[in-house]
């Protein structure tokens, strides 16, 4: 009996017999060759694990039984990502490496500077956003998955939204702690315009920070992993 080293998703999980959908079955049976008797660790995405032992090693339809569902977690996580529309696959960069940390959602923001791809569907960029929320989930395992939102113009989001607010910023200060939900705001290539940094900044149904990322200029995409280091492993 082995275990493969890796997660698989199972948003249904429960105690007794489960049939994985067909992308997982394949990656259990005909990618990490687990056969039956073989032990696959599970998870829904919303703060479950389980341990399946596999009763039908089907590529299409594996079949498993699960004895016992363990909650690893209670609630999401306190920290969101909200990140300007970038041009190319910067985007998908961002959600690839920034969904591996234990954050909530991360938001594509419609801001002035915005460099979105031309002539792009943004529907299959929230998309393909979104199985790679799913990739990071397994490959990290950790509990929650992390949930794709947007695009949404930015000040629409910010009419919206309810929580704490961390905006990067060359003349900010350390990182603040987190207490709330808060979102971490990251500006396009260029940064937020001068009126979205002022309403950013006057935002009144929360706490407003402003993190200083260190004195060189960066990459949009490289401020995300920056500033959420800067938060969570600080």
């Amino acid at each position: 009996m082995k275990t493969p080293d890796s997660r698989f998703y199972c948003p249904l999980v429960s105690v007794g017999t489960i049939v994985l959908d067909e992308n997982e079955s394949a990656h259990a049976v005909r990618v990490c060759r687990a056969s039956e008797g073989d032990v696959l660790q599970l998870s829904d995405g919303l703060g479950h694990f389980a341990e399946a032992q596999i009763t039908k090693a089907d590529a299409k339809a594996c079949q498993v039984e699960v004895k016992e569902i363990v909650h690893v977690s209670t609630e999401r996580p306190k920290l969101s990502l909200a990140i300007a529309c970038l041009k190319d696959d910067a985007l998908e960069e961002v959600v690839f490496h920034a969904a591996q940390t234990e954050i909530d959602t991360i938001t594509f923001l419609r801001t002035d500077y915005s460099q979105e791809p031309k002539n792009s569907d943004l529907h299959k960029l929230v998309r393909r956003s979104e199985l790679k929320s799913l990739v990071s989930l397994k490959q990290s395992k950790k509990p929650w998955l992390t949930r794709i939102a947007g695009p949404i113009n930015f000040e629409d989001w910010l009419k919206s939204y309810e929580g704490d607010i961390i905006l990067c910023d060359i003349d900010g200060k350390s990182s603040p702690v987190i207490q709330s939900p808060t979102t971490l705001l990251i500006g396009p290539e260029g940064g937020f315009s001068p009126k979205e940094q002022k309403m950013a900044k006057e935002y009144s149904r929360g706490r407003v920070s402003v993190l200083n990322l260190g004195n060189t200029r960066l990459r949009a995409r490289t401020a995300a992993i920056i500033a959420l280091g800067r938060v969570l492993f600080k």
